[in-house]
């Protein structure tokens, strides 16, 4: 096996590396003179040609795979701060403890990661930043790093004919120079010569060049199209610039199943780097990329007119949009005098503001205010159950702007600040009617299906099982032969995104679900269970797996934590019902369009950022249960409840909302909780939000059941290890911890809030008698030194999860250690003889078999019988004990 390099300290940079990346990692391997350069990979040609032909002579790069991820500490990272641009470091930025050092020239952007130590400047290159740090820090350099670290220089700079370039590059470059930077290697290498393809391509990108006056700035758009992967794209593009001295140029090429995006501006209105962010990419405002799968090159001409009008001297403005001055409402309101207003002004929704200034703290609909009212809510605060965190404006900005934000965030209203204070708002209508006016300033990037629709086709195929692949595929045909459309949604569409498995598929037709269902189960040879109140039915698998399917519906509550009243719905609809963002995701089957995902509510931008978000305002009024699983599903993928669904959980504990809430449906969620594999930071964040108090006082988490509960996790997941069957139900095991130091009457008390079947109630007193019980027959047991074989008898009767649960709570190491011994050596252990050997034997058929075949046993247990002869001597003698004992009765009655 391959030993893996040691290394505290690694220097990286972002993938599709090009020579300034290169340069700076060599340069800050001078600053780190102890850190491993590990070389992120490139699609440039030139790059990968130079750097197997002379880097790898120079300087020891390692690929990331060489290095032991355990031994990393810091990671230097050159050229980037953006985490989408260094994949290949994704397992180590998963560590907690790791620190992570930037050396960037690019601007700030939403992707940033967060640095311990951070050089960031609007320098023409990161070189020449690091340059100037290691002529501070008087460090030298041979002629070979000098030239290494020039070509970067160069490259990013245009050989310093960009309109970046700065006097701190042209110092970096007279360094250099006098460091013996080789001038003669670097223009070779810059000024190459074109091959034959290269020339070619670079005829069709001028053939097919247009200009194009946008907001009065020309603009070059050019485009190809290829089967094969064009290596050095963007040399030729700069090479199309020099030749036809263009001053700004969008190049676009289809290679394969990608359009790849290169952008150049020499002036100051065209930001390269903020259009092809825009477009999924990113890089500086003179020069730029993106890379685009599953669109068409016409489609991505049309996004890119799109957003050209939309960045350049763009035409309108927030200011003349605004309605000014707004209609407001005071965050201590009640939420009727809200409503009140919304309904007197005809408004959808209205901005909160402080109780004494405008400062705006977040927006009310006037949807959720009657559905609060008809709950009984209407005198609460405003503050308790307005959107809070909203998206604003400012008036000098953009139409596009609050086209992201009404579009794709879904704010239904957007408020015009400036200093904090609100000065008016715009609406979808007011954005509606605009867009009709001027219907060709929405690049599609901004509308719904742009950037919230994208299909994940490849991603399935590739993920799952292949029967579980065709069986999808199957259920697609299907839906198009009855004209319905088809959605896989919820958990497994999420665990999917989230790389994890989820094999539970989930269905909602939009139409008949239980008549959709019948068939699926007839071509697939399962059975069927419909619930036609709910319009849900269950396909049940020759193999025993299930596929849930329902009717696209609409829940609503008739008061708060009652069950949901359905009605038949759209997809749309269904997922609005459910509980979070990140579970409102849907992928549709149906052929024409197999793996389309859908996502009306910005799940996929929550799965990124780890947020756990309610889908509205009322959900936990409507839900309490919810509650529970905001916190099991933040613990087990390790994200964080944002802090507005945060702030409403605080709002339906206050509400006293768990007390209305039957005991079977808390019940239902504790027991997901415990089956969880770490239950405990579950509890712990329970007992953060004083819900545990809340269910009931007697299952507050203390420090010595949080202990006790660390223990059984350690003991459950060692015999997880063992691979023995029958597998407890660990939920059980977790419970009795949280009953630690409950008398029968508390159990009583639990029990009858959590609504427990009569016989579970039983199980929990009895077992927690069985366990005491079993605790003093093994004290005993060490203290007189007895028989191997009595700890089998004082547990062989106890319950896995009773048996588990004493050797987590025992303090004895010794006691632990013969549970241990029991579990993996004893437990399953039995005689070799039978019942039948006994009747060959002589012996009738009676209660002395049971007596024998104990006593067989326990000589087996103590090494005394360890084999069928042996057994079948001692049984042998046994019996004719008991003959002995008969005949001696008999005598004595005679």
């Amino acid at each position: 096996m391959k030993n893996l390099i040691k290394a505290r300290t690694i220097i990286t940079a972002h993938n599709n590396a090009d020579f300034d990346c290169l340069s700076s990692m060599v340069a800050a391997g001078k600053l780190y003179p102890d850190g491993v350069l590990v070389f992120p990979g490139s699609q440039e040609q030139g790059l990968r040609d130079f750097f197997i032909q002379s880097a790898t002579y120079l300087f020891n790069f390692y690929s990331l795979k060489d290095i032991d991820p355990e031994s990393v500490q810091t990671i230097v990272i050159c050229d980037t701060r953006q985490q989408s641009r260094v994949p290949h470091l994704a397992p180590l930025l998963r560590k907690k403890e790791i620190r992570i050092h930037v050396f960037d020239h690019h601007p700030e952007s939403e992707d940033d990661l967060q640095a311990a130590s951070s050089t960031v400047l609007p320098w023409g290159s990161t070189a020449a930043i690091l340059v100037s740090l290691l002529r501070d820090k008087g460090l030298d350099l041979n002629p070979e790093e000098a030239t290494i670290i020039g070509l970067g220089l160069y490259e990013d700079t245009g050989s310093f004919t960009f309109a970046s370039t700065t006097e701190h590059d042209l110092k970096a470059a007279a360094w250099l120079r006098k460091k013996g930077m080789d001038l003669d290697f670097i223009a070779d290498f810059i000024h190459r010569e074109l091959s034959a393809k290269q020339v070619s391509i670079l005829n069709e990108l001028l053939e097919a060049a247009s200009t194009h006056n946008i907001n009065d700035v020309e603009i070059c758009l050019t485009s190809i199209t290829t089967n094969t992967y064009v290596r050095d794209f963007a040399l030729l593009v700069h090479k199309m610039m020099e030749i036809e001295n263009i001053r700004v140029l969008f190049a676009l090429a289809r290679m394969q199943d990608r359009v790849h995006i290169v952008a150049r501006s020499r002036i100051p209105e065209v930001d390269a780097g903020k259009i092809c962010a825009s477009l999924g990419g990113g890089g500086h405002p003179y020069a730029a990329s993106a890379t685009v799968k599953n669109k068409t090159l016409a489609e991505i001409q049309d996004e890119l007119f799109g957003l050209l009008y939309s960045h350049i001297n763009p035409q309108i403005t927030v200011n003349s949009l605004m309605s000014s001055p707004p209609v407001v409402i005071e965050q201590d309101r009640t939420i009727a005098q809200a409503s009140e207003v919304m309904t007197r002004y005809g408004l959808k929704a209205i901005p909160v503001v402080g109780k004494d200034s405008l400062h705006c703290l977040g927006i009310l609909e006037h949807q959720l205010a009657d559905k609060a009212q008809t709950h009984g809510l209407g005198e609460l605060a405003v503050q308790e159950y307005m959107l809070g965190n909203v998206h604003t404006v400012k008036p000098s900005e953009s139409i596009y702007a609050v086209i992201e934000i009404i579009i794709n965030q879904g704010q239904r209203l957007v408020p015009v600040v400036a200093d904090r204070d609100i000065l008016g708002v715009i609406t979808r209508t007011d954005l509606i009617k605009t867009l009709i006016e001027e219907p060709a300033r929405i690049p599609e990037s901004l509308t719904p299906g742009g950037s919230r629709e994208r299909n994940i086709k490849t991603l399935l195929r590739n993920r799952l099982p292949p029967d579980i692949y065709a069986l999808l595929l199957q259920a697609g045909e299907l839906a198009r032969q009855k004209g319905y459309k088809v959605y896989a949604v919820g958990g497994f569409v999420r665990d999917i995104l989230l790389h994890s498995t989820n094999l539970d598929i989930d269905l909602v037709v939009e139409g008949d679900g239980i008549s959709f269902a019948m068939q699926l189960a007839s071509q697939l040879g399962g059975r069927l269970r419909s619930h036609k109140k709910f319009q849900t039915a269950v396909v049940i698998l020759p193999d025993k797996r299930r596929i849930d399917v329902a009717t696209a519906r609409l829940e609503y509550y008739e008061h708060p934590a009652a069950l949901p009243t359905v009605e038949l719905s759209s997809i749309k609809m269904d997922l609005l019902r459910r509980d979070f963002s990140i579970n409102a995701l849907a992928v549709e089957i149906n052929p024409q369009n197999f793996g389309r995902l859908v996502d009306f509510f910005g799940g996929q931008r929550d799965l990124k950022e780890k947020n756990i978000r309610v889908l509205h305002s009322l959900s936990f009024v409507e839900d309490p249960t919810r509650v529970l699983r905001a916190i099991r599903f933040e613990q087990r993928f390790n994200f964080h409840i944002g802090s507005q669904t945060k702030r409403l959980i605080k709002n339906a504990l206050q509400l006293n909302l768990f007390h209305k809430l039957s005991g079977k449906r808390i019940f239902q969620e504790l027991k997901l909780i415990m089956a969880e594999e770490s239950p405990l930071p579950c509890l712990q964040r329970m007992q953060e939000f004083d819900l545990l108090t809340a269910i009931h006082p007697d299952l507050k988490l203390t420090a010595q059941k949080e202990k006790l509960l660390e223990k059984i996790e350690k003991v459950l997941d060692w015999y997880d290890l063992l691979y023995l069957e029958p597998k407890p139900e660990r939920w059980k095991v977790f419970f009795l911890g949280l009953l630690l130091g409950s008398k029968q009457e508390q159990i009583h008390h639990v029990a009858k809030r959590l609504d427990f079947p009569g016989k579970l109630e039983m199980f929990f007193i009895q077992l927690k008698k069985d366990i005491q019980k079993a605790r003093d027959s093994l004290f005993w047991w060490q203290k007189n030194q007895e028989a191997v074989s009595r700890i089998y008898f004082i547990l062989h009767n106890l319950p896995l999860e009773g048996v588990l649960f004493l050797m987590a709570s025992s303090r004895q190491e010794h006691t632990r250690r013969h549970i241990s011994m029991y579990l993996s050596q004893l437990k399953d252990t039995s005689v070799d003889i039978s019942g039948k050997d006994l009747k060959s034997l002589g012996l009738s058929p009676g209660p002395a078999y049971n007596r024998i075949l104990n006593l067989v046993l326990t000589a087996k247990l103590d090494g005394q019988a360890p084999d069928r002869n042996s057994q079948l001597q001692l049984a042998r003698k046994l019996i004719e004990s008991v003959g002995q004992q008969a005949e001696g009765r008999g005598k004595r009655e005679n």
